[in-house]
C-alpha cells in the first residue's frame, strides 16, 4: 500500500525512550485518495513514537464495504528501503509487482515484499477484480531495512499457511518472526515478530515474549486490557523492552488484535512518501528516479521496474516541500 497523502511529511524515525507503563497511541484517519476513498487508521509513525522494533508504519483499514467505497485500488507505485507486510482479516487483494509476481492474498495469509533498493507494485481489492467481495479489512505494516540490507535485491514472498499456536484459550497466528515456539518462514532482516491474536471473551492470556523486544498491540476489535491498561478500539498499545510476558485480558467481547515488535532499531531513518532513506539527498534521488521510471527512462526503470498487469497509469510522486528534509522535534 502506498501513502497517498498529497503533501506527505518527512518522518525522522528514532527509537524513543522506553516507558515503564503501557503507552497508548491514538490513530489518525488518512484517506487513500479520491471522493470514494477508503480511509485507513494510521498509528505509526506518530508524534509519540515512530518505530517499534523495525516496524515504521502501521495502517489499519475496514471493515470497509467496497460497494460503497470502491475498495482498494492503488496504481503502481514505488518503495525503497523497506518491507511491506500485508495481512487481511476479510476480503481479498491482488498484488502485482515489478518482479512479475501476481498473487491474491486472503485472510490468514501473508504477502511480504522486500523493496531493497527499489521496486514498484499495485494493489487491488475491488469489485472489478473480485465481484463477490463484500468487505475489505486488514492491516499493512512496513519494516525499515537495516543499512546493510536496504540497497539489496528486491524480493516477494507469499506464505499461504502461517504457523499457529494456542495459549490460555487464545489462538495466535505468527506471520513474522518467532513466538510461542513457532517461527514464520517469512524472511526478516532484523529480530522482530508479528502475529494475529484472537482471544475469547473473558479470557486471561499470559503471552510469553522476548524481553529484549519492544512491542505494540493494535486492537482491531473487542474489549482488551494490556498489562492492566484498557486499550480503545483501533489504538496501539506500546510496551518497552523488559518483561518476558504480556498479560492480555478480554472483556465481554472477544478480541482480535495484531502484535508487532522487535529489538529497538538502532538506526535513524528518514521516511518521505514511500521511501525509507537516511538523508535528504537520497529522497531527492529516489523521487527523481521514480519519475524517470514513469517516463520509461532506463535509469528509473532499472531501479524500480514496471508493473505490466495493472490497467492504468503509475502513480506520480508528490511534490517535494520547498525546504530541506530534516529531523523535527519529537
Amino acid at each position: 500500500m502506498t501513502n497517498l497523502e498529497t503533501r506527505p511529511q518527512e518522518q525522522v524515525c528514532l527509537t524513543g525512550p522506553g516507558t515503564s507503563a503501557v503507552e497508548l497511541i491514538e490513530p489518525r484517519d488518512v484517506p487513500l485518495g479520491g471522493p470514494r476513498a477508503m480511509t485507513v487508521r494510521r498509528t505509526l509513525p506518530s508524534k509519540q513514537r515512530s518505530l517499534i522494533g523495525a516496524f515504521c508504519f502501521a495502517d489499519h483499514y475496514g471493515p470497509d464495504d467496497i460497494s460503497a467505497s470502491g475498495g482498494m485500488d492503488v496504481p503502481p507505485h514505488p518503495h525503497a528501503g523497506l518491507q511491506t507486510v500485508t495481512w487481511l482479516f476479510e476480503g481479498q487483494v491482488l498484488h502485482q509487482d515489478a518482479l512479475g509476481s501476481v498473487q491474491t492474498i486472503q485472510p490468514g495469509q501473508l504477502n511480504l515484499m522486500t523493496a531493497g533498493n527499489g521496486i514498484c507494485h499495485s494493489e487491488e481489492g475491488t469489485l472489478r477484480r473480485f465481484p463477490a467481495q463484500g468487505r475489505l479489512h486488514g492491516v499493512q505494516l512496513w519494516t525499515a531495512l537495516p543499512d546493510a540490507d536496504r540497497a539489496g535485491e528486491r524480493a516477494f514472498e507469499h506464505v499461504a499457511d502461517v504457523p499457529v499456536f494456542d495459549i490460555d484459550g487464545a489462538r495466535v497466528q505468527v506471520f513474522m518472526g518467532t513466538l510461542g515456539g513457532v517461527t514464520s518462514p517469512a524472511r526478516a532482516y532484523s529480530p522482530l515478530v508479528a502475529a494475529q491474536l484472537d482471544i475469547p471473551a473473558g479470557a486471561r492470556v499470559r503471552l510469553p515474549v522476548d524481553g529484549a523486544f519492544e512491542h505494540g498491540i493494535l486492537l482491531d476489535g473487542g474489549d482488551l486490557t494490556v498489562d492492566g491498561t484498557a486499550v480503545p478500539e483501533a489504538w496501539l498499545a506500546y510496551l518497552a523492552p523488559g518483561p518476558g510476558e504480556i498479560l492480555l485480558e478480554a472483556g465481554e467481547a472477544p478480541v482480535r488484535a495484531v502484535l508487532m515488535g522487535g529489538v529497538p532499531f538502532g538506526e535513524q531513518v528518514l521516511m518521505w512518501w514511500n521511501f525509507v532513506t537516511r538523508t535528504h539527498e537520497e529522497v531527492l534521488t529516489a523521487r527523481a528516479q521514480w519519475q524517470a521510471a514513469i517516463a520509461g527512462e532506463p535509469e528509473g526503470v532499472a531501479r524500480f521496474g514496471r508493473v505490466t498487469g495493472y490497467d492504468g497509469a503509475p502513480l506520480p510522486a508528490p511534490e517535494l516541500p520547498q525546504v530541506r528534509l530534516k529531523p523535527r522535534a519529537r
